[in-house]
Formats: C-alpha cells, sequence, structure tokens
C-alpha cells in the first residue's frame, strides 16, 4: 500500500475530489505518510506482541507517548513554528509511526513482558 499510495497518490486523491487544490493537499498527504507505513505495520506487530503476552500496559503507554506527546506537540511545531503547514502535520505523521516501531522493539527486547 505504501508504495501505491507514494505513487499513485493524486489518482487515490481524484477519487474523492475533483478540486485542484484537495486533490494537491491529499495526494501530498498520502505520499509522506506512505514513508512511515512500513514502520507503522512493524510497530502494531510489536505493539500486539505485548497485548498477546498478557502486558496491555506497556502498548497504553508506547501509543500515549508516541501518538499523543510526540505526534501531537511535532505536528504543532513543524505546522507553525516551522512554518510548513500541512507538510508539517504528515511529516509528523510518518515520525510518530516510526518512534511507535523503534520505542516498541526497544522495550520489547528489555523482557519485562516475560513477567506478565
Amino acid at each position: 500500500m505504501a508504495l501505491l499510495f507514494h505513487f499513485y497518490a493524486r489518482s487515490f486523491a481524484g477519487i474523492f475530489s475533483d478540486e485542484a487544490e484537495v486533490v494537491a493537499v491529499a495526494a501530498l498527504c498520502l505520499e509522506i505518510i506512505a514513508y512511515g507505513y512500513p514502520a507503522l505495520a512493524f510497530g502494531m506487530v510489536m505493539v500486539q506482541a505485548f497485548n498477546g503476552a498478557g502486558d496491555t500496559t506497556t502498548p497504553t503507554w508506547i501509543n500515549l507517548f508516541c501518538y499523543w506527546i510526540v505526534q501531537t506537540s511535532l505536528a504543532y511545531v513543524l505546522s507553525t513554528s516551522m512554518g510548513l503547514g500541512p507538510r508539517g502535520v504528515f511529516i509528523t505523521i510518518a515520525i510518530a509511526q516510526t518512534t511507535l516501531a523503534v520505542v516498541g522493539v526497544l522495550l520489547f527486547r528489555r523482557g519485562h513482558w516475560k513477567e506478565r
């Protein structure tokens, strides 16, 4: 899906709107977020591994950190303070998805889930 969204973003966006500005922003969104999709898939597997092991607290904290703290604050900074606008928000989504995967792997390797 990442490759399809990256290379055919305008085609997908065109399904939902005929307005050039809407298609341009939607295509930009799909192109940028597509970079984070492989990390998102891997991160989802890592988070669900904790759930499968009976550790539901760790995924809660990972999601809270990656999405509510990192993504929300970074989206604000990139879109406003750094002047990137919507592009900053889209970049932030890919960064948050990658952060989820990295944090998931690091915490999984620590092995505390085995104690649950």
